[in-house]
């Protein structure tokens, strides 16, 4: 317990005890005179009766404890009126996080999407007052769950994206490799294929919308997207985080609307981190095309540029270790609000006070029997 006005009690007390030093020398110096009535005599033998012992033992002790009263209720008055107080720290809240995954949905990720999406529903549920976000992009961006707090939907839609990119492999791998003409699918096979065919259409209506016209992959229009996707982008009271998955084959017949350097040098501006996950490159898209090196580059160097981290998916590197490594980077970590807090605590000097007043009252009442 502390007092805010120290000065109170200190001065009150100094003139307290001058106040009782003036009254006792006072006291001493001034000697009973006779100023009328009639004198009794031998007066010591009443002195030394029972009864006057016992009376004068009694106005003693009332006397006592009308001046302890007294000095106590003045005492505690003068602490009531210093202020006693203590300071805690009180979390006042906790500076929660807005998370976006951003998904490259090109056939060349699909193992790379598929173990990303099932390992985060398990991140996904151990959420609490995040938000979290998914945007899927090739040709065209998708928001595919705005930022939510329903985690359950976000695994729900998790589950089936990782449905989605699952058919993707069963669709590159068993057909579209297979045959240079689907017209050439044996016929037991050919209604799996419409199936899927119809199913990725669903997907892909969204995200190769102008594919014949503007290319594919465009991956600085994709993370443009996501970054625009984060509500109030100017207002940083929730930090954010975007988290990547791409081999930054960029397949544009036209130019980009934003390139990735450029989508990367606007979420600096905005205090956007970017995390990069990249596929090791044994599982690289044709590179005898794309430059394996060239391409890791100048994804690394975008994620670098917004503070994040890069991240190369190889066997000794899981999609599970990758995402571990995330959270434990300083962007990811949930930020305490901290404010402190004065409260007064008079409840000690104010029971003090009562009992003093309490003692000084019942000690005058009795005195007066």
């Amino acid at each position: 317990m502390e007092l805010m006005y120290r000065g109170v009690v200190y001065v009150g007390c100094i003139l307290l005890a001058t106040a009782f030093l003036i009254i006792y020398i006072f006291n001493r110096k001034s000697s009973p005179k006779f100023i009328g009535g009639i004198k009794a005599a031998n007066t010591a033998r009443i002195r030394n009766s029972k009864l006057y012992k016992s009376l004068n033992f009694r106005y003693r002790v009332l006397s006592g404890l009308l001046l302890v009263g007294v000095t106590g209720s003045v005492i505690s008055c003068l602490f009531l009126a210093a202020r006693p107080y203590k300071t805690d720290d009180v979390v006042s809240g906790v500076k929660k996080r807005d998370i976006i995954l951003n998904l490259d949905v090109s056939y060349s990720l699909y193992d790379l999407n598929s173990e990303l999406t099932d390992y985060l529903k398990g991140v996904v549920a151990g959420l609490e007052g995040d938000r979290f976000g998914i945007n899927i992009f090739n040709t065209s961006s998708v928001t595919y769950v705005p930022l939510t707090d329903d985690y359950d939907y976000v695994i729900e839609r998790l589950d089936a994206l990782h449905d989605y990119f699952l058919m993707q492999k069963e669709y590159y791998e068993n057909y579209f490799l297979k045959y240079d003409d689907m017209r050439l699918i044996p016929d037991d096979q050919q209604e799996r294929y419409q199936e899927l065919s119809d199913r990725l259409d669903y997907f892909e209506a969204g995200t190769l919308y102008e594919n014949w016209y503007r290319g594919s992959s465009l991956i600085g229009e994709g993370l443009g997207t996501a970054l625009y996707s984060f509500p109030y982008l100017n207002d940083s009271e929730r930090t954010r985080v975007i988290i990547m998955s791409t081999d930054n084959e960029l397949n544009a017949f036209v130019k980009e609307v934003l390139n990735l350097q450029e989508a990367a040098d606007y979420c600096k501006k905005n205090n956007v981190t970017l995390f990069g996950i990249f596929p090791s490159e044994d599982k690289f898209y044709l590179p005898e095309e794309y430059n394996y090196a060239s391409c890791l580059s100048a994804f690394k160097s975008a994620v670098e540029t917004t503070g994040g981290k890069f991240y190369v998916r190889t066997n000794t590197q899981p999609v599970s270790e990758i995402v571990k490594d995330i959270q434990k980077q300083e962007a990811m970590m949930i930020k305490v609000v901290m404010t402190r807090q004065t409260m007064d605590l008079p409840r000690i000097p104010f029971i003090f006070l009562i009992i003093c007043l309490a003692m000084f009252g019942v000690a005058g009442m009795v005195m007066q029997k």
